[in-house]
């Protein structure tokens, strides 16, 4: 298959697997009161049931690299998504917490798979200056699951069951299957690499035990003394990582990257700005289902403002960055995001419904050209070789800081709910209107890390000032041309 072909199709490749996973998620949010109410938890310890999803995408990601390079892009991305398939029709199956846990995180494990590869072929197909387009167009039609699934989620829990939700992946995922195995280019890796077990050992069981530290410790399971023991080990375990992997020749994680300013700033500033918005798709359906009394239906209407606003940022969200810069737009765009945070503070059993709407609109705006800035500025000055690396440490870091975001935000709200139980309307509403606020704080903080940017960093994406390399060799062999007719001349 040719170059031509290759680009036209993979993007759509890469969105169908993309949608699949989003209009999962976005379904799971929803349902997270009805599911609570049939396996008899509280709604709040439903949590687990996504961050476990997250979890073990931040655990499993940094072997998709690495497995990419060694049996091709293509068989790995049709491995994943399968994964992913068979896992949603375990979860509808659940019978329990546990069980729908443990099929959540085999989900995880085909996402994990899944989309850093396919946004991996995505950066090896295209050139920088054609990446932000590329990116865009792959997010557009993604963009589509969050704006179907809070409405088709709430519709099914409302006249079905929570268990059917999960069985909307099937059709997608077969879809998937079939455009992958038809369009999906199949890159290995130049040089073969050894896998680094004990880089993985190090960095999984660090991040896992720190990730369940924090969801125990919201439900106050743990006495004080065995949590700063535990905390201790899974930091020093992360610390023994970041040491072996300075002395290893192929680290999971290769963290000399951390050196590329640009690539650090997105990274670093990503996950604390993802800290605080993290925890927003779990618990904007707890505040309209649980703190306004709203069926499952129409919490999932009230979640599709933003994502339709998701959308229309992408059309434009280019020649934002190209005016602007990178700067600029992640400066003000960070302390606008924190702004609307704090709006939901605001938001009531008298709020009129337009309201509501006018604040989704803006946290989808603004989201949608956070997300973009941040994911794309990360390989403005990566070397095409380090490319698969880079990747793979910003999808793990972008992961994980989603995982903490959801365990930090269920944290804050439990700990201004204190000992009040969770079906008090009112205690609840005032508990998760103090937690917008926390989270908005944290959010406008996380604005500092984004001026140690540079005013042109990022333009080699944002205004195109790289060559693509075919246009490159015809230059080059344009300019070897001309210098053979100067020199016969001469």
């Amino acid at each position: 298959m040719t170059s031509s072909p290759i680009k036209s199709y993979l993007p759509w490749v890469v969105a169908t697997a993309l949608f699949m996973e989003q209009l999962d998620s976005t379904i799971v949010n929803t349902a997270i009161p009805a599911m609570a109410a049939s396996l008899n938890v509280t709604p709040l310890s439903l949590k687990a049931v996504v961050t476990s999803y997250i979890l073990s995408l931040a655990v499993c990601i940094p072997i998709s690299g690495w497995m990419a390079d060694r049996f091709g892009t293509r068989r790995v991305f049709s491995a994943a998504v399968a994964i992913f398939t068979i896992a949603s029709i375990l979860c509808g199956l659940s019978v329990n917490s546990p069980m729908l846990v443990a099929a959540r995180l085999l989900q995880g494990v085909g996402a994990a798979m899944m989309m850093p590869v396919g946004r991996l072929t995505i950066i090896r197909t295209f050139p920088k200056s054609q990446l932000l387009a590329a990116m865009n167009f792959v997010i557009i039609p993604a963009l589509i699951g969050p704006l179907l699934g809070p409405t088709v989620g709430g519709l099914i829990v409302h006249w079905l069951s929570w268990r059917e939700i999960f069985f909307v992946n099937v059709p997608v995922g077969l879809v998937a299957l079939y455009l992958a195995h038809r369009y999906m280019p199949d890159y290995y890796g130049d040089k073969p690499r050894p896998l680094d077990l004990i880089g993985l050992v190090l960095f999984g069981t660090g991040i896992a035990l720190l990730s369940w530290l924090l969801e125990i410790f919201g439900e106050h399971r743990i006495d004080p003394t065995s949590f700063a023991v535990l905390l201790f080990i899974s930091i020093s375990l992360l610390a023994a990582y970041a040491w072996h992997s300075s002395e290893v020749l192929h680290p999971l994680l290769r963290l000399t990257l951390f050196k590329i300013r640009t690539f650090r700033v997105s990274v670093v500033g990503g996950f604390v700005t993802r800290l605080g918005v993290g925890g927003l798709p779990f618990l904007l359906p707890l505040l309209y289902q649980l703190g306004l009394g709203l069926p499952a239906w129409q919490s999932g209407l009230l979640m599709m403002p933003s994502a339709a606003a998701a959308m229309g940022m992408k059309f434009i969200s280019a020649r934002v960055l190209a005016r602007f810069g990178y700067r600029q737009v992640l400066i003000v765009n960070t302390v606008l995001i924190g702004v609307t945070i704090a709006m939901f503070s605001q938001v009531g059993v008298g709020t009129p419904l337009y309201v509501i709407v006018a604040i989704s609109l803006c946290m989808g705006f603004f989201n949608s050209l956070q997300f973009s800035s941040m994911n794309t500025i990360a390989y403005a000055d990566v070397d095409n070789a380090d490319s698969s690396m880079a990747s793979t440490i910003a999808s793990s870091m972008q992961q994980l800081s989603m995982s903490f975001g959801l365990a930090f935000g269920s944290l804050i709200t439990g700990w201004y709910l204190g000992d009040m139980p969770q079906s008090d309307r009112a205690m609840l509403s005032t508990a998760l209107h103090h937690a917008f606020l926390t989270l908005a704080a944290l959010t406008v903080l996380s604005s500092l890390t984004f001026w140690t940017l540079r005013r042109d960093d990022g333009e080699s994406i944002s205004k195109g000032t790289d060559i693509d390399e075919e246009d490159a060799a015809d230059v080059k062999a344009q300019a070897v041309v001309q210098t053979e007719v100067q020199t016969t001349k001469g």
